[in-house]
């Protein structure tokens, strides 16, 4: 590899994003059904399946997409829905209208994607054929945009129809992505996508703890706190639906084995990052989580966090993160030793909005054996065993349509 090419390896390393969706690619020529309605909302848009039998909105269940970065693909979302459980299926089998929403800007702030979930619920009451009371949620980020769309609306005293809210490993208490990983990003010496979008504003308000690429401190980001005090100013959540949750990682404190403070990725060869390493969180104080080297231009940068506890290993839904670089860098030429590809991403605790992240005694709660009115749901479920963020398996949706309002 030459000099100008190794650069342009090291250049075009950022070139993909995190998805916090059960997005589905199309698989041996899967197609996706024409949907009955098309509506254009201020910042994105929605499609509408009707039930069986239904030959309009009679038992709307609305559903919102979740973080990525730029504009919602909602056929791929929708193929995400029945890979692998017919979630669609299901709830159209059920008489349930399916109401799809997407986004112009995945990235952009909640508060600001809030609009058009609340557009889109406006149009389903007005539109609804009888009486049945509206499920409304979301996936990931989904699940916050429409509570905070929910709260707002009561707080604007404003009768949204909705009889459940329901979200699906939702980060109520924040998401977590590696330090490192996120210094990474903006390691990289020119723009691509995977900076851009850890320093979205919807990532900076979900994030637990944020890496500030301008001055390269980690904290909580003021985004991340107008988002909070904005939840807080309408009441924090609805308060007239029914509150539900799914979480994608097990409820009884055990999570993947990922040892703090080793290695969890390194590029080994001579060319592409060559001895860059990349740790999984440890607790202490000036931890090293990532030890950054590049060759164009010739940079070393050591990342380190105070007072974390270990996250990686947390009970939660997870995200292939490490892996998804990893195929990044093989495919620039990079050699890699790959050793945990997936870690959490979203805590159990967060998903049922149980316990903060601060304390490893919170952080490792079993949650199975915790009363359940700690939580600030109504009802919740973990999964049994520990499953990406926003899987759709069939325990956990099951377990949702058992509780579609009537």
């Amino acid at each position: 590899m030459s000099g100008q090419q190794g650069e342009s390896a090291e250049q075009a390393i950022g070139a993909f994003t995190l998805a916090g969706s059960p997005e589905a690619t199309a698989v041996g020529g899967a197609s996706v059904p024409q949907a009955d309605e098309e509506w254009e909302l201020p910042g994105g848009f929605a499609r509408v399946y009707y039930g069986s039998g239904n030959h309009g909105l009679v038992r709307p269940v609305l559903m919102a997409d979740g973080f990525n970065l730029g504009r919602s693909d909602l056929d791929a979302l929708y193929r995400g829905l029945e890979a692998d459980f017919p979630l669609m299926s299901q709830l159209k089998e059920r008489g349930r209208d399916v109401i799809l929403v997407g986004f112009e800007d995945r990235g952009a702030s909640i508060l600001d994607n809030a609009q058009t979930a609340t557009a889109a619920i406006h149009n389903a009451v007005a539109s609804r054929l009888g009486g049945t009371r509206l499920m409304v949620g979301g996936f990931s980020m989904g699940g916050l945009v429409t509570r905070y769309a929910l709260a707002r609306m009561e707080h604007q005293r404003i009768d949204h129809q909705t009889g459940v809210h329901f979200s699906y490993d939702s980060p109520h208490r924040g998401a977590v992505i590696p330090v490192g990983l996120q210094a990474f990003a903006h390691f990289i010496p020119v723009p691509n996508d995977f900076a851009k979008q850890m320093n979205s504003t919807a990532a900076r308000q979900m994030l637990w703890r944020h890496y500030d690429s301008q001055n390269g401190t980690v904290g909580v980001d003021p985004e991340r706190e107008k988002f909070l005090a904005a939840l807080r100013d309408v009441g924090g959540w609805p308060q007239i639906p029914r509150l539900i949750a799914v979480a994608n990682g097990r409820g009884d404190g055990q999570g993947l084995n990922v040892p703090p403070g080793q290695t969890a990725l390194a590029s080994t060869g001579d060319r592409v990052y060559p001895g860059t390493k990349l740790l999984t969180q440890a607790e202490g104080h000036e931890a090293v989580v990532a030890e950054l080297k590049r060759l164009f231009p010739k940079a070393e940068k050591t990342i380190r966090t105070s007072g974390f506890p270990a996250l990686d290993g947390a009970p939660g839904g997870t995200l292939g993160s490490y892996r998804i670089l990893a195929a990044a860098l093989e495919k620039a030429g990079a050699t890699v030793d790959l050793r945990h590809p997936d870690v959490c991403f979203v805590p159990t605790v967060s998903a049922v909005s149980m316990r903060n992240l601060d304390r490893p005694e919170d952080l490792y709660a079993n949650v199975d054996n915790l009363p359940p009115e700690e939580s600030e749901l109504d009802d919740f479920v973990c999964s049994s065993t520990t499953t990406g963020h926003t899987a759709i398996t069939e325990e956990l949706c099951t377990w949702l349509l058992d509780r579609l309002p009537d």
